[in-house]
């Protein structure tokens, strides 16, 4: 993926480039908090449509000849051609398309070394204390673990997991009141999204559910080793 390289002099971007030649460049040197950013991406595919799916179409009635999930009349005799206007079954999904104004909810540090410990606590906020990470209980789905620093935006973003996005600067000075809010998170839910999850944590279902077999020959085999 080619980035673009804006503002200055041809020699100044050429010497921006080679200060950060094969260096890291970390999420939070580009954006901000409680930053207005765009999303450039990919829809999700969907295939080949009729209309009814691909443009909303009403459903003609049911007793109609030939079909009824059909545009009834797709133009008057001139011009004679169809008209582009007119709904047509074909390709749904996998568009590209760019989402404007989304704003920054959150940085997060990915999973770091502290010492001789590694901390994984980036997702606690000052209302919720506990000790977690932005990777919810069993993973994200069709995706795993998050492991590097990440970005929280509002809203949902294009395209299926995995699929890679581009995020650049808002193209227009951000004056609304909505842009220039600051946004204190309360609480990041981090329980299962494969079910109706319940527990935040892994330590808090252990508290409530006890102890699981695999834990208890664990433990068993830990007193008989230190024995």
């Amino acid at each position: 993926m080619e980035i673009q390289i804006n503002g200055g002099s041809v020699s100044d971007k050429v010497d921006f480039v080679r200060e950060r030649l094969e260096k890291q460049l970390p999420i939070n040197k580009v954006f901000g908090q409680d930053e207005m950013i765009d999303v450039v991406g990919i829809t999700r595919g969907k295939g080949f449509k009729g209309v009814i799916s691909r443009w909303h179409c009403k459903k003609l009635p049911r007793k109609t000849h030939k079909g009824l999930r059909k545009v009834a009349c797709i133009g008057a005799w001139h011009p004679s051609r169809v008209q582009y206007s007119v709904a047509r079954a074909g390709q749904k999904g996998y568009h590209h398309r760019t989402e404007v104004n989304k704003k920054v909810y959150r940085i997060g540090q990915g999973y770091h070394q502290d010492g001789n410990k590694v901390v994984k606590n980036n997702a606690a906020t000052s209302f919720d204390l506990t000790d977690k990470s932005i990777t919810p209980m069993g993973g994200f789905p069709h995706y795993g673990e998050v492991k590097q620093d990440f970005l929280m935006l509002k809203g949902n973003i294009m395209g299926p997991k995995k699929r890679i996005v581009t995020l650049r600067k808002t193209l227009l000075a951000q004056t609304s009141r909505g842009a220039r809010e600051k946004i204190t998170l309360k609480f990041i839910d981090t329980s299962s999204k494969f079910g109706h999850g319940r527990f935040q944590v892994a330590a808090e279902k252990r508290a409530f559910m006890g102890l699981l077999k695999k834990h208890r020959l664990r433990e068993e085999q830990e007193a008989s080793t230190s024995a």
